[in-house]
């Protein structure tokens, strides 16, 4: 399994600011290693952000976004909030992480 997420969620009033951090390699499947065959693809397909169990965020990703990747978003909610925020990768793995807004 991946690393956690670091997630961070402030409201200011009545709007609620979403950071995320995932950690994964997000392979595009151009590269090639040091013995010149491709390194297979593999990346997040899938994020889903819900707050109080709605859907507050979905994204659909592709191999063009970076390592690492970076999301921020912000939603109508409030103090207390408890945000899930979940992905899928290709290899079928995924990493739920959650937090409450501050």
């Amino acid at each position: 399994m991946s690393d956690p997420m670091r997630i961070r969620a402030a409201e200011n009033n009545g709007v609620v600011d979403v950071k995320i951090l995932m950690k994964h390699d997000m392979e595009s499947g151009q590269r090639k290693d040091a013995a010149g065959k491709i390194i297979p693809a593999w990346f997040i397909t899938t994020v889903n952000v819900k707050a109080q169990g709605k859907d507050v965020f979905t994204a659909d990703l592709g191999s063009a976004v970076s390592k690492d990747p970076f999301l921020n978003f912000k939603y109508k909610g409030a103090k207390g909030d408890k945000i899930v925020v979940s992905w899928v990768d290709t290899r079928g793995d995924k990493r739920t992480d959650e937090t409450t807004a501050a």
